[in-house]
């Protein structure tokens, strides 16, 4: 069995378990820190770094444009995320593109504007890729190229939350409408 799948179910069940000794309000558990420094560019041709996000919930998650498999239901679950906590100050969305030959700056902001959404809402980022493939290990999901895979890459499917202090409290199956629907209440616990 793969092992970051492995990691990944033992995070998962850490998750659920500690939800479910709550009492009262629900509390959501921290799952690591990302404390890993990284600057990558925007569809607005912006510098996004850590400092972007200070103070901020975030939702982060990792795609590329020509995406045949699980991309267009990612996207379109995280649409929803956008739509429903669109304006608000305190809260963004990061993709990071895990194909930075072809998800060029220009690429980035056609498929932002395909979808109606401004930078200030939703970064969608590009950099060096080994960066983001360092970025994906800090977030303890996965993101490689892999000629095998479908359009040549493969990733997880997961919708990370974050808090304020940088700290992961949740991971969501992105294709999923039922864990988007968790996760938007979750953001909704976080931003009180």
């Amino acid at each position: 069995m793969n092992t970051k799948y492995v990691c990944w179910l033992a995070v998962a069940l850490v998750a659920f378990l500690q939800a479910g000794c709550s009492d009262g309000e629900k509390e959501l558990p921290v799952l690591g820190e990302v404390g890993q420094n990284y600057q990558f560019i925007n569809q607005d041709s912006q510098w996004v770094n850590q400092d972007t996000f200070k103070g901020k919930v975030r939702v982060v998650d990792f795609f590329f444009t020509t995406c045949p498999t699980i991309c267009p239901k990612m996207t379109s679950q995280m649409l929803r995320v956008h739509d429903a906590l669109s304006g608000q100050p305190d809260f963004a969305l990061l993709s990071h593109t895990i194909d930075t030959r072809h998800d060029s700056v220009p690429v980035l902001r056609r498929y932002a504007e395909g979808l109606g959404v401004a930078s200030s809402d939703w970064h969608m980022v590009t950099g060096e890729k080994e960066q983001i493939f360092e970025m994906a290990k800090a977030y303890m999901v996965s993101a490689a190229e892999d000629q095998a895979a479908p359009g040549g890459y493969m990733h997880s499917g997961a919708f990370i939350l974050l808090d304020r202090q940088n700290r992961i409290r949740g991971y969501y199956d992105g294709t999923s409408p039922e864990e988007t629907n968790q996760l938007i209440a979750d953001i909704e616990l976080l931003l009180e």
